[in-house]
């Protein structure tokens, strides 16, 4: 899996509304459950949890849509374009969907989840798939793990005396 190049600027397809993140992300994920197909008019929607103290919208104003419920789904009020998501309850990170990046290629979802509702064609190359969501207390190895197989990328791509 190739690494987000930081600092990265991204944006909505309209560009009225940037934003930037300066870490990784702590996950990567894609959804299948029907509401993020919906939302996304996609197969499934993609995320990147992204440290909410590494990211920041830096023009424009997103608004909420989606369905206006606990988790906040935030969108260019021009493009409508589905930017980031802000989960109620875990303000410590931020889905962002990786595609609004301007440089998206070095995302692979780690994991998948509500594979349950999967369409049956849409396949991914995530590590671990989970028919609704990890349980609360799987997350903390999740992140681990993936962690390691970012350190691993870089170590890789930085080359090795050998």
């Amino acid at each position: 899996m190739p690494s987000l190049n930081l600092p990265a600027e991204g944006g909505c397809r309209c560009g009225r509304v940037r934003l930037r993140v300066t870490a990784p992300p702590l996950l990567t994920m894609a959804c299948h459950c029907t509401g993020c197909q919906r939302m996304a008019a996609s197969a499934y929607s993609l995320s990147a949890a992204i440290p909410s103290e590494a990211f920041v919208v830096t023009e424009g104003e997103p608004v909420i849509g989606g369905l206006h419920g606990a988790s906040h789904h935030y969108f260019c009020p021009h493009c409508m374009s589905w930017m980031f998501t802000r989960p109620e309850g875990l303000d410590w990170f931020v889905n962002l969907r990786p595609t609004m990046l301007d440089d998206p290629g070095w995302f692979t979802p780690f994991v998948e989840t509500w594979t349950s509702e999967r369409l049956p064609f849409a396949a991914t190359p995530a590590v671990h798939s989970y028919a609704a969501l990890p349980a609360m207390e799987e997350y903390g190895a999740l992140m681990a793990e993936f962690a390691q197989a970012l350190a691993k990328e870089a170590f890789a791509a930085g080359g090795s005396a050998g």
